[in-house]
C-alpha cells in the first residue's frame, strides 16, 4: 500500500504510492468493518500518551554541563515569486563568493544558509483561475482546499501547527503568528473562501489561525500582559480528564475506516492535541513557579548566553522599520523560549507598495511585467527588500550566543514564496531560503542546483530536522529530501 516509510523523529511517516494531496486521507484497505456504539465508546475511553514530552524537552545535561537548547522553527513569506535569474546562484561553486543580487543582504551569513533549486509547488487544478488565493494557503499545507466546499475553509493542517502540536506544551505560546497587513482581503477567485488569500497557518483543516499585526500587542502577548493597564492575562484552567476522550488505538483503527471517517478522526485528534499542549503548558509554568518560590533556579539559560534583546516599537510608518520590529519580536520570542514555532507573513497579494524603494507601484501589478525592464527591475528590488528583512533577522540570531554556539545554530528559518514567477503564475520551481543548522541537523553553506522534490517533501524534511514526529504525510509529500542533511 505504501511505497516508502520515512523516519521523522521517532515516528515512521507512512507515504502513499500515489503521493495523494490530502494529508488526512490515506487509501484504506477494503473492509466490511462495522463497530457497534459500545465498542466505539470503549476506544474513546483511552488516554493519549505524551511521548513528545520526553523527546522534545531540553536535553538532560551531564553533571555540571549546560543543557542543549531546543530547536526553533520559523517561516517568513513573500507573495508573487521572484525574478529567477536574480535569485538563483549561477553555480554551487559561486554561491558563497558571488551570490546573486537578491541574496546580497545575506552575504555575511550565507555559510549559515541552504538553497535548493527544484522544489515544485502544488498543482492548482481544478483551481486554475485562483493562483493568488492558493499561493499562501498552500505554502505550509502543501495541499489544495477541498473542491466541494470552496466557500468555507477546508484544507490541511499546516506544518507550523503540526510542529506546535508537539512542542507547544513547553512554552507560554504554542506558536506565534505575525503579519504585516490585516488579513481582510476580499476576493473570491474560483469561489474560494477569502481566508485563503491571507492565511498560511491552519490549526485544523477547517480553522485558520489569525496573525497579529500590531507590534505592541505582540510584545504584550509574549509576556502575558493585557492591553488593559494593571491587568495580566491568566491561562484558563483546564481539566486533564478531558484527555480521557482520546482514542488510544487510533492508528490501528484509522486504517480500517473509510476516508471520510479518517478525516474526521484526524481533525478530532488534532483538536485534542491542542488541548493537551495547553494543559502541559499550564502545568509546566506552575511547576516552575513553585520551584522559583522555593528558591530553586529553573532558568534554562547559560551564563554565557546573550541577554534578551531590546525591542523598540517604531513611531513612523516606514515598512522596513515595521518589518524589522516584527523580526525582533520573533527573535525575542525564540531567545526567551516563549515559543518555538513562528510564522511571519511579510505581505499578501493585495495591493502592497514600497515607497521606500522610490516608486509607489503595487507589487502585484509589476509582477505581470511581460519582460519590460522597468517592471522587472522593480520586482527585483521588492524581492531584495523582503529578503533583506529576513537577513536582518537571521544576522541578529547569528550574533546572539546560545549554548555552545548561536541562537541561529538552534533554529530552522525558512523564507519563501508560493509562486515561482508572478508573471506566469508558475509553481514548478519555488524559491526557498533555509537559514540555521537546526541543532546540527541541516548542512548549510550550500546551493543544491538539482534538487528533486516538492513542497510537501521540503516541509516534511524540515519537521524531521526539528525533531517533530510526523504520523501523516504533509500534503503532497512522498519522501524526505536527504540532501539537506548530508554533503552531495
Amino acid at each position: 500500500m505504501f511505497a516508502d516509510i520515512v523516519e521523522a523523529g521517532s515516528t515512521p511517516l507512512l507515504l502513499p504510492i500515489d503521493g495523494s494531496r490530502n494529508n488526512a486521507h490515506y487509501k484504506p484497505m477494503r473492509s466490511n468493518l462495522l463497530m457497534d456504539r459500545r465498542t466505539c465508546l470503549k476506544g474513546i475511553g483511552a488516554t493519549l500518551a505524551l511521548p513528545f514530552l520526553e523527546s522534545m524537552s531540553w536535553a538532560e545535561p551531564g553533571k555540571g554541563k549546560p543543557g542543549k537548547p531546543p530547536v526553533r522553527l520559523g517561516f517568513m513569506y513573500m507573495p508573487h515569486g521572484v525574478i529567477m535569474d536574480q535569485f538563483w546562484p549561477k553555480s554551487p561553486e559561486s554561491f558563497l563568493s558571488s551570490p546573486p543580487p537578491a541574496l546580497e543582504s545575506l552575504r555575511p551569513v550565507l555559510d549559515q544558509c541552504l538553497l535548493m533549486k527544484g522544489i515544485s509547488g502544488v498543482a492548482i487544478a481544478p483551481f486554475d483561475g485562483a493562483p493568488h488565493a492558493l499561493e499562501l494557503s498552500t505554502w505550509l499545507t502543501a495541499m489544495l482546499p477541498d473542491a466541494n466546499t470552496r466557500n468555507r475553509i477546508n484544507i490541511g493542517i499546516s506544518a507550523d501547527q503540526i510542529a506546535a502540536n508537539y512542542v507547544g506544551g513547553f512554552t507560554s505560546l504554542p506558536s506565534l503568528e505575525l503579519a504585516t497587513m490585516p488579513q481582510t482581503h476580499k476576493e473570491n477567485q474560483e469561489g474560494l473562501n477569502e481566508g485563503y488569500y491571507s492565511h498560511c497557518s491552519f490549526r485544523s483543516p477547517t480553522q485558520a489561525v489569525p496573525a497579529e499585526i500590531n507590534p505592541r500587542s505582540v510584545l504584550n502577548r509574549l509576556f502575558g500582559k493585557s492591553d488593559r493597564p494593571g491587568h495580566i492575562r491568566q491561562a484558563d484552567p483546564l481539566d486533564r480528564q478531558m484527555l480521557d476522550l482520546v482514542i488510544g488505538g487510533a492508528k490501528e483503527l484509522r486504517r480500517k475506516l473509510p476516508q471520510d471517517d479518517q478525516h474526521k478522526l484526524d481533525e478530532y485528534l488534532d483538536s485534542v492535541r491542542a488541548v493537551e499542549r495547553r494543559i502541559a503548558a499550564i502545568e509546566f509554568r506552575q511547576k516552575e513557579a513553585a520551584l522559583e518560590k522555593a528558591g530553586v533556579s529553573v532558568t534554562k539559560r547559560n551564563a554565557s548566553d546573550s541577554p534578551p534583546i531590546e525591542v523598540k516599537i517604531p513611531d513612523g510608518d516606514k515598512r522596513s522599520e515595521y518589518m524589522q520590529v516584527m523580526c525582533d519580536l520573533n527573535v525575542l520570542a525564540f531567545q526567551t523560549d516563549t515559543t518555538r514555532v513562528s510564522t511571519y507573513i511579510g505581505s499578501t497579494p493585495n495591493g502592497v507598495s514600497y515607497p521606500e524603494l522610490g516608486f509607489r507601484n503595487e507589487h502585484h501589478s509589476q509582477t505581470h511585467h511581460n519582460n519590460e525592464p522597468d517592471k522587472v527591475s522593480k520586482v527585483a528590488a521588492i524581492t531584495a527588500f523582503n529578503i533583506a528583512q529576513f537577513a536582518y533577522m537571521v544576522k541578529k540570531m547569528h550574533a546572539l550566543r546560545e549554548g555552545d554556539g548561536t541562537l541561529l545554530d538552534n533554529c530552522i528559518m525558512m523564507w519563501g514564496s508560493g509562486l515561482e514567477d508572478g508573471n506566469k503564475h508558475a509553481r514548478e520551481n519555488l524559491p526557498f531560503i533555509i537559514a540555521g543548522k537546526g541543532g546540527g541537523s541541516i548542512n548549510t553553506g550550500r546551493f543544491l542546483a538539482n534538487t528533486k522534490g516538492n513542497q510537501g517533501d521540503l516541509l516534511t524534511t524540515l519537521l524531521a530536522c526539528a525533531g517533530i514526529p510526523v504520523d501523516r504525510p504533509v500534503g503532497i509529500a512522498t519522501k524526505q529530501i536527504k540532501e539537506m542533511t548530508r554533503s552531495v
